[in-house]
């Protein structure tokens, strides 16, 4: 059997093959190292800031002044300047080469500006709408707060009533004093001090 195992292992390993020089897999616990690009590398959040320069400025009206204001002068120089320094004849193919290539470069960066745009707006509106979630929920808590203070105070004993319960309680105190006779009310010792006064003139 030992044999056996021995041939196999030994036309399983080609001819001069050692462990050493078997390729080894990659470590997993090792960042792997930078792949090399051939198309250049930038940053899309830089690039996109400049579209949206870029789109600003072709949206304004100094833009298209200067763009007139280039064509009159590429247009007269091309009519009235000597044949020689002429460099766009009549029709002007150059220029319109020129006109459609910063048509053709404008569009994609106004669209790459409006997208950017829509990006922000869609996280400031998700951002309101929280905000508005919030503060609804804050709202109905302090309904809810109101409404139980509101039910609370309608428990609690108030001045107005606290003097009208004391008056009843005087009144009934003043009652019972006058039905026993023991102790004269305030009022009928008032008059009786009167009536001594009277008779003693």
């Amino acid at each position: 059997m030992a044999p056996e195992r021995e041939g196999t292992a030994r036309e399983r390993t080609p001819a001069g093959a050692t462990a050493a020089g078997r390729p080894r897999a990659p470590r997993l616990d090792q960042p792997r190292p930078p792949r090399r690009r051939l198309l250049p590398e930038w940053d899309p959040e830089a690039f996109g800031r400049l579209s949206e320069k870029i789109a600003r400025f072709l949206g304004t009206g100094r833009f298209i002044v200067w763009m007139t204001v280039v064509i009159i002068i590429w247009v007269l120089w091309n009519v009235a300047a000597p044949v020689f320094l002429r460099f766009d004849q009549y029709p002007f193919i150059f220029l319109t080469l020129m006109l459609s290539l910063q048509a053709s470069y404008a569009a994609p960066l106004i669209l790459l500006a409006q997208n950017r745009q829509d990006d922000r707006d869609r996280v400031n509106l998700e951002q309101d709408r929280k905000q508005n979630e919030r503060s609804i929920a804050d709202t109905e808590y302090l309904t809810r707060e109101v409404a139980a203070l509101r039910t609370g105070l309608g428990e609690v004993a108030t001045r107005d009533w606290m003097r009208s319960e004391f008056q009843d309680l005087l009144k009934d105190f003043d009652d019972r004093r006058r039905h026993d006779g023991h102790i004269p009310f305030p009022a009928e010792r008032a008059e009786r001090s009167q009536g001594r006064d009277v008779e003693d003139r």
